[in-house]
């Protein structure tokens, strides 16, 4: 006799650490986690850190994008608050995001923050 430990409620996705992310139906799944989840993260230009959830404050703005992963494409496409959208890979992309945050970062892929500040982001 097997015994259920929890059931799974919801499955959501999050392309761009720290912004809203994407409610799934299936995903594909890697030792890594789920295929795209936090592909890309925002750092700032003034001290090299990773954008957070944890620092409210300075990054809050970052809750009124959304990102959502385009499986066909394996792209990331970014909606801002204002409705308009940009593709993560865009060099426009990080200009808009700074210009809305009001400080200058960069969009870098989860493989090009090896060994920053976060340990598991």
């Amino acid at each position: 006799m097997t015994t259920a430990a929890g059931s799974v409620r919801g499955l959501w996705r999050y392309p761009v650490k720290s912004m809203l992310g994407e409610e799934l139906d299936a995903c594909e799944l890697t030792p890594r986690g789920f295929v795209g989840d936090r592909a890309y993260a925002l750092v700032d230009a003034e001290d090299g850190k990773v954008a957070s959830a944890k620092n409210p404050r300075k990054w809050a703005k970052l809750f009124g994008c959304r990102a959502e992963y385009l499986e066909g494409s394996r792209a990331v496409r970014i909606t801002l608050p204002d409705g308009t959208r940009v593709f993560a890979s865009e060099p426009e992309a990080a200009e808009r995001l700074s210009a809305l945050l009001g400080r200058t970062a960069s969009l870098e892929t989860s493989g090009s923050l090896i060994g920053r500040n976060s340990r598991a982001w």
